[in-house]
C-alpha cells in the first residue's frame, strides 16, 4: 500500500476482513511519524519510500492511493520494478497526465483503475440485468448516484458506447437543503444549508446519458439515490425492473437485497446477493464478511487485480479511467462556460477499442 490515508485505510480493512483472499505485507508513506503509527496499528512494515519497498518485498500488486500530484511518478517506478499497480483514481487530474498514464501503460505497465462503483452490487446487478437482454438496446440512462467520473463511468457502461464521443450540456444551480443530521451527537441541525447541484446531458448519437448530482448528496438523508435505464424492451428504475412476457403482458420485478442472520439464522450478517424474480443477477463473492457495499466492490476490484497481476486481462484500464474523468472534464467545462462541449478523440482512443465497458466480470 503506497498511502495511509482514509481511502487507503479501507484497503485495510478489506484485507482484515478476507485473510484468506487478501495479506496486506507492506506499506509506504512520506511521513516517518505516520509511518510508525501504522506499522503498529496495521500490523505491517513500514518503508520510507516506493523504491525501498519494492526492493524488500515480495509483492503480487501496489495500490496507489496518493494525491493527484504524486501519483505519476509512482507508477513510473512501479513500471520500472515490474510490479502491477492498482490506481485508486484516474492517474491525473488533466489531459496531459492522463495521456502519460496510457503511454505508461501501452508501453507495458500493468496499471488498473480501482474504479468500484460497478461492483457495488446494486449497480453490478442492474449492469448483469441488462446484459442478459432484460430491457433489450439501451437508449437513454438517468443517474443521480456519484460524482465525477464514477458516475460518467457507470453512465458509459449502462449505454454501452465505448468510444462514442459526445456532445455535453451542463448547468450548475443552487437550493436550499435543511442540514444533514449530525448522528454521532443525536441532534439535527437548525436552518438551512445549501446545495450545488450540477446536471448534465450527454448527447452519445443516439444514445443519451443524464448526470445529475449535488455536493450534498453522499450525506444527505433526504437525497436518494436514483437510477432509471431505459432500453427498447423495458426499462430499469432504481429497485424495480419493467419489462413486458412474451405475450405483451407487461410485469414488474423487484430486486431484493438477500442477507444471511436475518429471522433468527445463526450464519451471521451479510449479503448473500441480489435477487429479481426467479433470477440472481448478483451473488455476493465474498459471503460471511461483514462488508457494506463499497467494501465489497473494493475487495472484487483487488481480487480482480491479483488475478491481472497474474496475466489475466484488463478489468477497468487506465484508458478506461481516462476517458471517464475527460468526459467529466468536459462536464465541468460546459457547467463554467454554458456553452455545449463536443468532445473529440484523445491519444488513448485506440486503447478503448477492444475494451467493452458493459461487461463487469465479478469473481
Amino acid at each position: 500500500m503506497v498511502g495511509t490515508g482514509w481511502r487507503a485505510e479501507l484497503y485495510w480493512r478489506v484485507a482484515r476482513a478476507l485473510p484468506r483472499h487478501f495479506s496486506l505485507c507492506a506499506v509506504t508513506t512520506r511521513r516517518p511519524e505516520r509511518a510508525t503509527e501504522v506499522a503498529h496499528e496495521w500490523g505491517v512494515r513500514a518503508y520510507p519510500d516506493l523504491d525501498s519497498m519494492l526492493e524488500s518485498a515480495r509483492l503480487d500488486f501496489v495500490v496507489v492511493s496518493v494525491p493527484w500530484r504524486a501519483t505519476l511518478a509512482l507508477l513510473h517506478e512501479c513500471a520500472r520494478h515490474r510490479v502491477a499497480a492498482l490506481c485508486e483514481t484516474p492517474p491525473a487530474p488533466d489531459v496531459d497526465g492522463l495521456d502519460a498514464a496510457c503511454a505508461l501503460a501501452r508501453d507495458g505497465a500493468r496499471i488498473e483503475v480501482a474504479e468500484q462503483y460497478p461492483f457495488q452490487p446494486l449497480h453490478a446487478a442492474r449492469l448483469a440485468l441488462q446484459r442478459s437482454g432484460a430491457i433489450g438496446a439501451p437508449s437513454s440512462a438517468y443517474l443521480s448516484v456519484a460524482h465525477g467520473y464514477h458516475a460518467i463511468g457507470l453512465l458509459r457502461r449502462h449505454l454501452d458506447v465505448p468510444c462514442v464521443q459526445p456532445v455535453v450540456h451542463a448547468v450548475r444551480h443552487e437550493g436550499a437543503i435543511a442540514p444533514r443530521a449530525d448522528l454521532r451527537a443525536g441532534e439535527r441541525g437548525g436552518g438551512a444549508d445549501v446545495e450545488v447541484r450540477t446536471s448534465a446531458l450527454f448527447d452519445f448519437h443516439g444514445r443519451t446519458g443524464i448526470y445529475d448530482f449535488a455536493d450534498v448528496q453522499y450525506f444527505s438523508d433526504i437525497r436518494a439515490p436514483h437510477v432509471v435505464v431505459r432500453g427498447s424492451a423495458g426499462e430499469i428504475a432504481d429497485d424495480e425492473l419493467r419489462s413486458a412476457t412474451r405475450s405483451g403482458e407487461p410485469t414488474t420485478v423487484r430486486l431484493v437485497r438477500e442477507e444471511g442472520g436475518a429471522d433468527g439464522r445463526l450464519e451471521g450478517h451479510y449479503l448473500r446477493g441480489i435477487s429479481a424474480g426467479d433470477r440472481w443477477p448478483y451473488r455476493n463473492p465474498f459471503p460471511g464478511a461483514r462488508l457494506y457495499d463499497d467494501e465489497i466492490a473494493v475487495a472484487t476490484c483487488m481480487e480482480l487485480m491479483g488475478r491481472r497481476a497474474g496475466g489475466a486481462s484488463s478489468f477497468y484500464s487506465v484508458a478506461q479511467g481516462a476517458q471517464d474523468h475527460y468526459l467529466y472534464l468536459a462536464l465541468q467545462e460546459a457547467a463554467d462556460t454554458g456553452e455545449a462541449v463536443r468532445c473529440t478523440p484523445q491519444s488513448w482512443a485506440g486503447d478503448l477499442e477492444g475494451d467493452d465497458p458493459s461487461a463487469v466480470c465479478v469473481p
